[in-house]
């Protein structure tokens, strides 16, 4: 199973580092199987400013792109459709290792006009398969900050092995209230504000036998209408290897 420290965090309120949680870890029987910096090959990738996207001269489908890198702004050629002035985007300066193909990103002439970077896509940074366009961020993402702390992957990917006997441990909150339960911290409280409106279930449970099932608990939900999920959701499936679905499918995985 899979998270991410800060996610951990979210449900265990604990100050020690990787490695005491690590060993506590293994102390209640959860064997670590890794513990991954995914930040490190994204650590070159920074926010950047599209000020300005013009078509080519000399290519219909290329745009050539002043970028603003907080450092300076640099002239980049782009051929992805969704390029466009004002929006933030994701820069690899020249002497990049571009992660998907393992390609040395340099300062290169296309179709006569310079180029002296990348806009990346989501597949070129090895994170998904979209390689339509190129990753559009936040209006208020920082230009100059590294992308992998914008968007919550600068943070260190826990694989943990749960035996098939701690079905209860096969989910954040599970291994959180583990750890707490072994001195490691205090388990936070859950959120338990009221759910907007009310209506009477249509769906009966007749339980016969109360000593074979003391407790039965089920929630009837309506009027939800389904589309892409919330970008912090999208980050967090994606930081651990999952690709977003749509918000009903991906909520039961968080």
């Amino acid at each position: 199973m899979k998270m991410t420290l800060a996610w951990l965090k979210e449900h265990l309120e604990t100050a020690e580092p990787l490695a005491v949680i690590a060993e506590r870890l293994t102390m209640i029987g959860h064997e670590l199987e890794s513990a991954e910096n995914r930040a490190a090959g994204l650590e070159p990738f920074t926010v950047a400013s599209v000020v300005s996207a013009e078509r080519h001269p000399n290519a219909d489908r290329l745009k050539v792109c002043v970028v603003d890198t907080g450092r300076g702004q640099v002239q980049v050629v782009c051929g992805a459709p969704n390029a466009h002035t004002g929006m933030k985007g994701v820069f690899a300066p020249a002497g990049t290792v571009i992660p998907r193909t393992g390609a040395l990103l340099k300062d290169t002439v296309i179709r006569g006009v310079a180029s002296r970077g990348m806009l990346c896509s989501a597949y070129e940074l090895g994170l998904g398969e979209d390689h339509e366009g190129i990753i559009e961020l936040p209006q208020d993402s920082p230009v100059g900050a590294p992308y992998a702390s914008v968007v919550g992957r600068g943070d260190t990917v826990l694989d943990i092995k749960v035996t098939p006997n701690r079905a209860d441990c096969l989910g954040v909150r599970g291994i959180a209230r583990d750890l707490a339960a072994a001195g490691l911290g205090h388990l936070k409280p859950l959120d338990t504000t009221p759910v907007a409106g009310h209506f009477r279930s249509p769906i009966g449970i007749d339980i016969e036998d109360r000593t074979a099932c003391p407790l039965f608990l089920g929630r009837h939900i309506r009027g939800v209408h389904n589309g892409p999920s919330p970008a912090w959701l999208q980050n967090k499936l994606e930081a651990i290897g999952l690709r977003p679905i749509s918000a009903l499918v991906d909520i039961t995985i968080s």
